[in-house]
C-alpha cells in the first residue's frame, strides 16, 4: 500500500510539475489530480504495465462440468490492490467533514439560513436533487429504451443512470459511495468502474464547458466583476502561488513539543475511520444480514462522536477545522488519481454508447439549469452563482470555484460564503439521499424515489420563487445591490444600469 502510494506521489508531483509549464493544460485548467489518475491509467496495468502497481489475488472457485459432485477447480486472477484504496480513502474524508473549529465561526439557526441565503439555498439544493431524480427519469425512459441491454444479472438502468448523478455532482469520492452500495447490494459488479468514468468526465466536462460559458457571458455582458476570462491571476493557472498570495493552512493547537500539530488532526481523522469499522463490523455480527448502513455515514458519526466527546470535556477548540479541511482536500486528491487510474477500460469500451448518452444528460441539465432557472433565481450576480453551482453539478466543489474565481477573482460577490451557510442545510438532505436512494435502486425501486426528488426539485424551485422572487431582468443587465460592489471591485463599468 505504502509502495502504491508513493508511486501515485510521484505521478502527482510530475503531474503538477507538467501542469504549471504546459499553457494547454494551464488554460483548461485541469486539475492536476486527473492529470495523474490518467498517467497511473497509461502506465499502470490497464496500459503499458511499466509502473509496479501491487496485486491483490482474487480466487474464484467454480464447478468443473468433468469432475465428481465434490470437487472444483480454482480459477486464480490478479487486479491491482489500488481498486480498493478509493473505498478506503471516502471513508476518511468524511471522517474529517464534521471535526474541528474555527474561529470565524457562529451558530446559525436554519432560519436565518432561509432569510439570508434563500435563493442560494434553493438553487444548490434544486439542483443537486434534480441532477439525482431527472438522471433516473431519464434513465428509466429512455436509457431502457435505447439499450435494453443495460438490464441483465450484473447491470441495470437505474444503477447506471445513478451513477451518473453520483459522479457528476459527488465526484469519485460519490460515485464509490453508491457503486459500493450498487454492487454489494444489487450485486452490480461494474458500478464501481462506470462510477470513476462518470467523475472523471464530469471533472473535464465541468472545468472545459465551464470556461466554454465563461466565455460566452464575458461577451455578451453576463460577469460583472471581469470583462474577459483571462484575467484571472497566472499563479491559479499554474498552479503554484506566489509569496504574497500565500495563507497558512491552519493554527497549531499543540504543542509541538508533545505532539505534532499535523500528527493530533491526523490521528484523530483515522480514529474516526477506526471508530467506523468497528461500528461496521459488531452491527453485521450482531445483526447479521439485516440493518447497515453505508461505512461513510459511520465514519462521518464517528468524526462527530469525537469532535463532541473532546467539547464535552474541553478540548473541542483544539481541532482545527481547516487543517481537518486539508487532510480532506488531500485524501481527495489521492482518491481521484487512483479513481482515474484504476478505470477498468474494458468495461468503458463495453458501455461507452450508454456512458456518452447520459454524460450529454449531465451536462445538458446543467446548462439548462443555468440559463433558464439560474438567471431566474438569484437576486444578484446570477451568472457567477449559477456558473459555480454549474461547476459542482458536473464535478465537485473544488471546480465551481476554479470557475468562481474566474469571473470573480476577489471573491466579492459572496457566493462561497452564501454556498457554506446554505451547505449547512444542504448536506443533511444531501447525506440523506446517499443513505437511502441507493439502497432502494439496488433492490429494483426507480421510478418512485426519481418522481419524488424530481417532485422536491421543482417544489424547492417554487418556494424560492413565493418567499425570494422571480427576476425577469435581461441577462445583462444591472441588478439591485451589484452596482456598488462593480464599482468598487469589479471592471468598475456599469452595463445597462436601469
Amino acid at each position: 500500500m505504502f509502495l502504491d502510494f508513493g508511486i501515485m506521489a510521484v505521478l502527482l508531483v510530475i503531474a503538477h510539475i507538467l501542469r504549471s509549464r504546459l499553457r494547454l493544460l494551464q488554460n483548461l485548467f485541469v486539475p492536476t489530480a486527473i492529470i495523474a489518475g490518467f498517467l497511473g491509467l497509461a502506465g499502470g496495468p490497464q496500459g503499458l504495465d511499466v509502473l509496479p502497481f501491487s496485486e491483490k489475488p482474487a480466487v474464484t472457485a467454480s464447478s468443473d462440468e468433468t469432475a465428481g459432485a465434490d470437487e472444483t477447480a480454482a480459477k486464480t486472477t490478479t487486479e491491482p490492490a489500488m481498486t480498493e484504496y478509493p473505498f478506503y480513502l471516502v471513508v476518511l474524508l468524511f471522517a474529517t467533514l464534521l471535526m474541528g473549529h474555527s474561529k470565524r465561526e457562529k451558530e446559525v439557526s436554519p432560519g436565518e439560513i432561509v432569510r439570508n441565503v434563500g435563493d442560494t439555498l434553493a438553487y444548490n439544493l434544486a439542483s443537486e436533487i434534480g441532477m439525482f431524480g431527472l438522471a433516473l427519469l431519464f434513465g428509466a425512459l429512455v436509457l431502457s429504451f435505447l439499450f435494453p441491454g443495460l438490464n441483465s444479472d450484473t447491470s441495470s438502468v437505474g444503477g447506471f443512470s445513478l451513477l451518473l448523478s453520483a459522479g457528476f455532482v459527488g465526484g469519485h469520492g460519490t460515485a464509490n459511495v453508491v457503486a459500493t452500495v450498487l454492487r454489494d447490494s444489487g450485486g452490480y459488479e461494474d458500478a464501481m468502474t462506470i462510477g470513476y468514468t462518470f467523475a472523471t468526465v464530469g471533472l473535464l466536462a465541468g472545468i472545459l464547458g465551464g470556461m466554454v460559458l465563461i466565455n460566452l457571458a464575458t461577451r455578451l455582458g453576463w460577469t460583472r466583476m471581469v470583462k474577459t476570462a483571462n484575467e484571472l491571476p497566472e499563479s491559479v493557472r499554474r498552479g503554484f502561488l506566489t509569496e504574497d498570495e500565500r495563507r497558512s493552512m491552519g493554527e497549531q493547537t499543540v504543542s509541538p513539543i508533545a505532539m505534532d500539530p499535523l500528527t493530533w488532526h491526523v490521528a484523530l481523522a483515522l480514529a474516526a475511520l477506526a471508530l467506523a469499522f468497528l461500528a461496521d463490523y459488531s452491527i453485521k455480527t450482531l445483526l447479521p444480514g439485516k440493518y447497515s448502513l453505508p461505512l461513510f455515514a459511520f465514519s462521518m458519526l464517528a468524526g462527530l462522536l469525537i469532535q463532541k466527546t473532546l467539547d464535552w470535556v474541553g478540548l473541542g477548540q483544539f481541532v482545527d477545522k481547516a487543517i481537518m479541511g486539508r487532510i480532506g482536500s488531500s485524501t481527495s486528491d489521492f482518491l481521484i488519481a487512483f479513481g482515474v487510474a484504476s478505470i477498468k477500460l474494458s468495461v468503458v469500451l463495453q458501455y461507452w454508447q450508454p456512458l456518452l448518452v447520459m454524460s450529454l444528460f449531465g451536462v445538458a441539465y446543467s446548462v439548462i439549469l443555468l440559463w433558464f432557472i439560474g438567471r431566474r433565481i438569484f437576486r444578484n450576480f446570477w451568472f457567477e452563482r449559477s456558473v459555480f453551482v454549474y461547476g459542482w453539478n458536473t464535478g465537485v466543489v473544488a471546480i465551481g470555484i476554479t470557475l468562481l474565481r474566474v469571473v470573480d477573482p476577489r471573491l466579492k460577490t459572496r457566493t462561497l460564503e452564501e454556498f457554506g451557510l446554505a451547505y449547512v442545510l444542504i448536506s443533511f438532505v444531501e447525506i440523506g439521499m446517499l443513505v437511502t436512494v441507493p439502497l432502494l435502486v439496488a433492490k429494483g425501486f426507480v421510478l418512485i424515489p426519481a418522481l419524488v426528488l424530481a417532485a422536491l426539485s421543482v417544489g424547492t424551485i417554487l418556494l424560492s420563487r413565493i418567499f425570494v422572487g422571480w427576476f425577469r431582468n435581461p441577462a445583462d443587465e444591472m441588478r439591485e445591490g451589484e452596482g456598488p460592489i462593480v464599482q468598487e471591485f469589479g471592471t468598475g463599468v456599469v452595463p445597462n444600469e436601469n
